[in-house]
């Protein structure tokens, strides 16, 4: 099975000069925790919430503030047409419960996370992903 059959294809945007009010309004009317950042076409950077509240309020930053003042530029990706499984092992390493897919010519086309392995009915991959990122923190 590969990425693009269990994959979320509706997925928000903001961009890096975007205040962090706004991302968090577009965050709770779509009912994410994490948004990819796009600028000129391209992915430059993922937002979640904890970024907003741990990373943003841990700095004094407030409402104003911009997506890139907190955002991740590490991004970690797949490809659409990559194996789930690949993909499960892979986000169990980095202990990600998300990651923006692209196609080979770099364009964001959707987003997968734990959920959607969950749901896939690839009982195998959801438990390789489930045991890599939920590693307790002692």
């Amino acid at each position: 099975m590969k990425i693009a059959e269990i994959m979320t294809t509706n997925v928000a945007l903001t961009a890096p000069d975007e205040k962090l009010q706004r991302a968090a309004d577009i965050m709770l009317s779509k009912d994410v925790g994490c948004l990819p950042v796009g600028e000129n076409g391209k992915l430059v950077g993922m937002l979640t919430d904890r970024d907003i509240t741990v990373r943003g309020i841990a700095r004094g930053l407030g409402a104003d503030a911009s997506v890139r003042d907190v955002m991740n530029t590490d991004i970690r990706y797949c490809f659409q047409d990559q194996d789930v499984d690949e993909v499960a092992r892979n986000m169990a390493e980095l202990q990600v419960r998300r990651l923006p897919v692209i196609s080979r010519d770099k364009d964001l086309v959707g987003i997968v996370s734990l959920a959607d392995f969950a749901h896939s009915g690839d009982n195998r991959s959801s438990e390789t992903l489930v045991k890599g990122v939920a590693v307790p923190h002692h």
